[in-house]
């Protein structure tokens, strides 16, 4: 690794001093701990009218070549950014198709996707009067601007403190030996609007579902104590959501239903949750996915879910979670 540094004001002060002095290079090059071609670089390098020398001069011209190093900013170029802005916009491609197609066909234009990235994020694509998010560039792009989390970066949906993960949940949880443990999750409609708050017993399948008209911690947590209080204590054993931050406030479940345990699933692992996601897939043909949940009253979601407990289900011998679950045999034929 080099340690030069370029010659300051000071230096050429006294450089310009000892050269009136008619001292020699070599000379002033030890004073100033420097090699003698530095000095007579600077000296030829620097000469005004008479090849005289001027520091101040000297100083000035090496600040306006410092300005002039580096790599120039490429998308300042208005040939080269109006090419991004068209395969991107109007063809669709990435910025990554677009960095390595242009270097596979030789192109005179040769940007990286980073650089392409960093000019997105900095807004150098957008529109002047950009009033709207979805009037930016980056809604180009497929992901529409979201940045992708990097590998071994903490997930920002479970900012709370999780008390047990479900590495953590006893073994008869495991194998559905038996009842009281229970899955939970939300099901959504569109952005912005209300959701369908659901559990899912391990070993019946029993399922319970409760719109609520947003998707806040708030109303989830009241939402689930509201389903669940009227469950007796040897039938409310667990529950194992996701990490969304709807779950935040899981506490406040445990203390309002006899302190059942929380053990949360693993970031981003759904299948861990099997049972409570088939019964959001079979609730969706009540609420069809992207369908505003708002219009669809609870009494509604009240009817399907029952319906959906009075099912005869081949995993239970044909039995149906209602009768699982309270032990009793109904007549639905």
């Amino acid at each position: 690794m080099s340690h030069y540094k370029h010659l300051s004001i000071e230096e050429r002060e006294k450089l310009y001093l000892m050269l009136n002095q008619g001292i020699s290079i070599r000379k002033i090059a030890a004073f100033l701990n420097r090699s003698p071609s530095t000095v007579s670089r600077e000296i030829h390098r620097n000469q005004i009218f008479f090849k005289s020398y001027s520091p101040s001069i000297a100083q000035t011209r090496h600040q306006n070549r410092r300005k002039q190093c580096g790599r120039k900013r490429i998308l300042l170029s208005p040939k080269v950014k109006e090419k991004v802005r068209e395969l991107i916009q109007e063809n669709h491609w990435s910025p990554e198709q677009v960095s390595f197609r242009l270097k596979l066909e030789h192109n005179p234009i040769c940007i990286s996707y980073a650089t392409i990235y960093r000019g997105i994020q900095s807004g150098m694509f957008d529109p002047k009067k950009c009033l709207k998010k979805n009037e930016k560039f980056s809604f180009s792009l497929r992901r529409k601007g979201k940045k992708r989390r990097k590998n071994g970066e903490p997930s920002k949906r479970s900012c709370f403190k999780i008390p047990y993960t479900i590495a953590q949940r006893p073994v008869e949880a495991e194998d559905r030996s038996v009842l009281g443990y229970w899955e939970a999750d939300t099901v959504a409609g569109v952005k912005g609007s209300a959701s369908v708050v659901t559990l899912a017993e391990r070993k019946s399948r029993l399922f319970l579902a409760r719109k609520v008209e947003n998707h806040t911690a708030d109303a989830v947590r009241d939402s689930m104590i509201e389903m669940l209080k009227g469950i007796p204590s040897d039938k409310l054993m667990g529950i194992t959501p996701d990490r969304g931050r709807e779950f935040a406030l899981h506490t406040e479940v445990t203390s309002s239903l006899g302190g059942v345990n929380f053990y949360f699933a693993d970031p981003y692992s759904p299948w861990q949750r099997g049972t409570n996601e088939n019964a959001n897939g079979l609730l969706r043909e009540c609420i069809p996915k992207g369908e505003d949940i708002a219009p669809v009253h609870q009494d509604e979601i009240a009817c399907f879910v029952d319906s959906m407990n009075r099912r005869p289900r081949k995993c239970l011998g044909w039995r149906s979670p209602y009768e699982v679950f309270y032990d009793t045999v109904l007549h639905l034929t």
